[in-house]
């Protein structure tokens, strides 16, 4: 059970829409030791991502959780046009540094990235549709509680999508942390040595699961200054999604005849047992 301090912390935040919790800069500088080099992702991870865009013949994609922008680099290495946008200004900071840093390339200098708020997602961008638009890395269980909020966010997404185009949105496994209180051993979208440990509470309210928080322990030798301690500690808070509910309420937003395919890291769902993330892909007809 989590503390009370922060229970009142997050539960009173729950009006705020898309919580920036990388606001103070620490989460968001240690995050970057998690997930902030490309080559932590997997090649599998890598491959289902890429692999499937092209597939389905996708150039231009909609970064909706582009954090520190780690797909959306991936992306533009493989030749796709990415507009990508995130509510978190610390986060965003790494990626218009790599952008900068990198402006010499043609991808890299027309590379659009945006401060902006899924709830107010279509305004923000003016209305533009894509081929695709990606939410990917957890990043939709930021969002608040409400239903309301919940399914305007996703009735955004889905209109930010072409017809004939998708969105591909995660979540972790959230059924198995609820059910057992632990976040399944392996993790096939992340290869980081930094990670020497996940402590996973659940908030129960009446019996229903109202958030899940992850008190991560971080190797950060690589980029502690003389004198700091090399392990680090903080924290998240995310709001669960059972798979059944969340495959409904996509249902809901897009069109009846919109087909979601859900996979289990990667993987066709029956051919895997308890995986770490479930990953939908929802086509728009």
């Amino acid at each position: 059970m989590v503390d009370s301090v922060f229970r009142t912390r997050s539960l009173g935040a729950a009006a705020e829409g898309v919580r920036d919790q990388y606001a103070d800069g620490k989460a968001a500088k240690v995050w970057q030791v998690y997930i902030g080099d490309k080559n932590s992702r997997t090649q599998h991870y890598k491959d289902f991502l890429v692999g499937l865009l092209r597939k389905k013949g996708c150039k231009r994609i909609l970064d909706v959780a582009c954090g520190q922008g780690v797909d959306s680099i991936l992306l533009l290495e493989e030749g796709f046009e990415v507009f990508s946008i995130d509510a978190s200004d610390k986060m965003l900071k790494y990626a218009l540094k790599t952008r900068w840093n990198r402006r010499k390339d043609p991808a890299f200098d027309k590379w659009v990235i945006e401060e902006a708020n899924w709830l107010s997602l279509v305004d923000d961008i003016n209305g533009l549709q894509f081929d695709a638009v990606i939410c990917l890395g957890n990043s939709f269980a930021h969002l608040t509680s409400s239903v309301n909020d919940i399914k305007k966010a996703l009735k955004n997404f889905e209109q930010c999508v072409k017809p004939g185009g998708m969105l591909l949105i995660d979540h972790r496994n959230y059924d198995y942390i609820i059910d057992k209180g632990a976040t399944p051993a392996h993790s096939i979208y992340y290869n980081s040595k930094h990670t020497t440990d996940i402590k996973t509470s659940v908030l129960l309210v009446n019996g229903e699961a109202q958030m899940v928080t992850m008190d991560y322990v971080m190797d950060i030798s690589d980029i502690a200054s003389a004198g700091e301690d090399h392990e680090s500690h903080f924290r998240l808070s995310y709001y669960p999604h059972r798979l059944a509910g969340f495959t409904n309420m996509l249902a809901e937003v897009f069109d009846k005849k919109a087909k979601n395919t859900i996979y289990g890291d990667f993987k066709p769902l029956k051919e895997i047992e308890d995986p770490a993330f479930f990953i939908h892909v929802v086509e728009k007809p």
